[in-house]
C-alpha cells in the first residue's frame, strides 16, 4: 500500500463481501473508508453471493484486467428438484423434478464439466444485449436468449451431499464462467433440475482466501485510536501482478519508459517476447509493458507513490 497525500491512496482491498451487498455498494464502502474517489472492482459478485471481491484503489485500477483474467475459486451449494428464472434463490421456480441424483450419479458426470466447454450464461446476467444488460431486459419481462460461449473449468469437485436435496461443490474456473449456469446444466444432465442456494468466492487470480478482510475489520480499524492503521490492511499495487514475469530497468531506461518510449533489452537472460511484464525501477513498480523482438514497450505507466 502507498499513500502520497490525503485523498491519494493506491493498493488493493481483498474484500470479503457479505451477502446482500452489491459490488457497486462494496466499491462505495471502500471509497468511504479510505477516503479516495478512484476505485473499481475486479469482477462482479452477485448480491446473494459472498466472498472475495478484489477492489482496486488509485493506481491499482490500472492493474484490474490482470486480476480479472486470473482463475477464480468458488464453493457453492446446489439444491436439486427445481430450476428458477435466475438459476439461484432470487427468481421464481420454473421447472420441478422429483428425481434426486446420488453422490455416485454426480461423480460420474463431473468430468463433462471440466476443461474447455460450452456454457450458456443465465438470462439474469450482466452480459450486454444490444447495449442493454441482460438482467435489465429479463426483469422487464423480455425474453432473453444468450449464445453459448467457450469457458475453461480447471476442476470441479463434489465436496459433500448433506442430504438428498443438496450437494456442495468447489470449482476453479476461468474468466466468464457462471456458477449458476453450471448448477442449472448439472441438474439437467442428471435428469432433474437444480439451482444455486449458496455461493462463496474463495480466490481471484493472485489473491487467496487468507488475504480477505471483512467490512467489520475495516470499520473497526478506521474507528480505532489510530485510523491510519486501516491502510495497513491494503495489499500493494503490484500484488495484482504477481503472476506476471517482471524486469528491473536502469535509471536511464526508466526515463525513456516514463516518456512513453521503448527500450532495447540486452543480456543473455533478457526476455525476447512477453505479452505482459511488470516493469520495476529502483523505486518500485513503474509500468506494465510488453516485449516484442527484445524491445520493451510501455503499455500502462504506474505513477510513483
Amino acid at each position: 500500500m502507498s499513500r502520497k497525500k490525503k485523498g491519494t491512496v493506491h493498493g488493493w482491498v481483498v474484500f470479503d463481501k457479505p451477502v446482500g451487498m452489491t459490488s457497486t455498494q462494496a466499491v462505495g464502502a471502500m471509497k468511504r473508508i479510505f477516503g479516495t474517489p478512484k476505485a473499481g472492482h475486479a469482477g462482479t459478485l452477485d448480491p446473494l453471493a459472498s466472498g472475495m471481491l478484489p477492489i482496486a484503489l488509485g493506481e491499482a485500477t490500472k492493474t484490474v484486467p490482470y486480476v480479472m483474467d486470473g482463475a477464480k475459486v468458488y464453493r457453492f451449494t446446489v439444491r436439486w428438484g427445481a430450476e428458477t428464472t435466475t438459476d439461484d434463490l432470487e427468481g421464481p421456480v420454473t421447472v420441478t423434478s422429483d428425481h434426486r441424483p446420488t453422490p455416485e450419479d454426480i461423480d460420474a458426470i463431473l468430468d463433462e464439466f471440466e476443461g474447455e466447454i460450452e456454457q450458456t450464461p443465465p438470462a439474469f446476467s450482466a452480459i450486454k444485449v444490444d447495449g442493454e444488460r441482460a438482467y435489465d431486459l429479463a426483469r422487464a419481462g423480455e425474453e432473453v436468449v444468450l449464445e453459448a460461449r467457450t469457458i475453461v473449468v480447471h476442476r470441479i469437485d463434489l465436496v459433500d451431499c448433506p442430504d438428498a436435496d443438496t450437494a456442495i461443490f468447489e470449482t476453479e474456473c476461468g474468466k466468464g464462467t457462471y456458477v449458476r449456469a453450471m448448477a442449472r446444466d448439472m441438474g439437467r444432465r442428471l435428469g432433474t433440475a437444480g439451482h444455486v442456494i449458496d455461493l462463496r468466492r474463495l480466490a481471484v487470480g493472485p489473491f487467496a482466501e487468507e488475504h480477505m478482510v471483512t467490512l467489520e475489520t475495516l470499520d473497526a480499524a478506521k474507528a480505532g485510536e489510530d485510523p491510519e492503521r486501516v491502510f495497513e490492511l491494503l495489499a500493494p499495487v503490484d500484488a495484482a501482478l504477481s503472476e506476471l514475469p517482471d524486469i528491473t530497468v536502469t535509471a536511464d531506461q526508466a526515463v525513456r519508459i516514463r516518456n512513453g518510449n521503448p527500450v532495447l533489452l540486452r543480456g543473455r537472460d533478457a526476455p525476447i517476447e512477453e505479452e505482459a511484464i511488470a516493469v520495476y525501477d529502483r523505486d518500485g513498480l513503474m509500468a506494465i509493458g510488453k516485449v516484442e523482438h527484445g524491445e520493451l514497450k510501455p503499455v500502462r505507466l504506474i505513477l510513483p507513490s
